[in-house]
């Protein structure tokens, strides 16, 4: 079936749908692959749930309110750019090595203070996540905002063929994800794929950190809208405190601004600027910005504050590489407590630079004269080091049963896979 008649029959459902155990009545199931399942085992049952037609690539499952396709998951992707190609609406894409979860939200944040606004739920930013949000889009929306993550080069390149956004942002490029880029190189290429998109498109607007040297490297020939701490930018910042929370001010057109709020880390002032910056440039008004910006919450253990009855915890525990594990423990190291501890996990999918990375973390650790620091996962052990050593969360678990920390700052900070997450609650 041609994508224009398939597209007919998504907009008698208005919905899609991969996962056969959620099938709102009168939606598209969609029938996936993975390692272990095979979507079109369950288009029968996606139908029998609620679903108005299947859409299958294998003939054996065909059937009344089947739909036969050569491959789902390249339907889903054309499904979602011809879908993105109907509503002529700013499509803002965002992608970078940290932060971009974050920023998204921010900046998400901010312009929903103006416009109906799109954005990518949770980090559903794969090639499977950005056709899923660019399927949501409906006529009532007049932004959107999408996320696009990469672990290989031309993941990005994949993702912006579907989305074609027409404004881009690079939070950062940092050392993640070496082992499937291949270098630091490969990381900043692989990035630069937004800009490239954008390049060829003619006249297109990024939003770029202006003391990034990385990204001013690869901006040449795009409209930059330029935030930072360099005064006399589209936006200025500086940081006021993060003691735990930021605190910043923001300048453009001559007039400041300060703004509490509720996220750790000196490292967020530019995902904060960012967002600053694109929701003035879309004329948002400043103090709609600033208090946007103030009331945000962050979730999923992305740079939270907790205390418990015995401790006080920044929690950073969905994800880990050299340059975030850094920055983290640059702000943790500058936050006044009498007592702090590190408990640090593995940085993975560092490949060939892992034992190098990691030996850099614990010199730092050296210097920094934390009361405790715990490390944890067989990297951090193959490490040069005095500190106190475990190899999986559950031996650390143990540890703290038997000698519970009590009356410090905890840093909780490590890969998601290292299942740090379990800690705060026994803290």
């Amino acid at each position: 079936m041609e994508i224009a008649e398939l597209y007919k029959r998504f907009m008698e459902c208005g919905k899609v749908t991969t996962d056969s155990r959620n099938c709102p009545a009168g939606s598209m199931f969609i029938a996936l692959k993975g390692a272990t399942f095979n979507g079109n085992a369950f288009a029968a049952q996606a139908l029998k749930q609620g679903c108005r037609y299947a859409v299958i690539d294998e003939p054996e499952y065909a059937g009344e309110g089947t739909i036969l396709v050569e491959d789902c998951l390249k339907t889903l992707q054309q499904l979602a750019n011809y879908h993105r190609r109907q509503l002529h609406l700013p499509v803002i894409g965002i992608t970078g090595t940290n932060g971009k979860t974050t920023t998204k939200e921010l900046i998400s944040t901010v312009l929903s203070r103006k416009f109906n606004t799109l954005y990518t739920e949770g980090n559903l930013n794969n090639h499977i996540g950005v056709p899923l949000t660019l399927l949501r889009l409906n006529p009532q929306h007049e932004m959107a905002v999408v996320e696009m993550g990469a672990s290989h080069p031309g993941d990005i390149k994949e993702l912006v063929d579907i989305a074609e956004p027409d404004y881009g942002i690079i939070t950062n490029v940092g050392r993640a994800h070496l082992q499937g880029f291949g270098s630091f190189e490969g990381v900043i290429r692989t990035k630069g794929e937004l800009y490239d998109f954008l390049r060829a498109k003619g006249g297109a607007t990024i939003f770029i950190q202006n003391e990034n040297p990385y990204l001013n490297g690869i901006a040449e020939g795009l409209t930059c809208v330029r935030y930072g701490q360099t005064p006399g930018l589209y936006v200025s910042g500086e940081l006021i405190s993060c003691s735990p929370f930021l605190s910043f001010r923001w300048t453009a057109g001559g007039i400041s601004h300060e703004v509490a709020t509720h996220l750790i880390g000196s490292y967020n002032l530019d995902n904060m600027l960012a967002a600053v910056a694109i929701g003035r440039y879309f004329g948002v008004p400043d103090e709609d910005i600033s208090d946007a910006l103030a009331s945000y919450l962050p979730h999923n253990n992305r740079s939270q504050l907790k205390e418990t009855a015995d401790n006080k915890l920044i929690v950073d525990a969905y994800n880990a590489n050299p340059t975030s594990m850094m920055a983290a423990l640059k702000n943790f190291r500058l936050i006044e407590a009498p007592h702090k501890m590190v408990i640090l996990g593995d940085m993975k999918e560092l490949g060939t630079v892992s034992h190098e990375e990691h030996q850099k973390v614990v010199d730092y650790l050296n210097e920094c004269g934390f009361e405790r620091v715990v490390l944890v996962g067989p990297e951090f052990a193959a490490t040069t080091h005095t500190f106190q050593t475990f190899q999986n969360v559950d031996e650390v678990l143990a540890d703290i049963q038997a000698h519970k920390p009590q009356g410090y700052y905890i840093l909780v900070k490590g890969s998601n896979s290292m299942k740090l997450s379990l800690l705060p609650d026994q803290l």
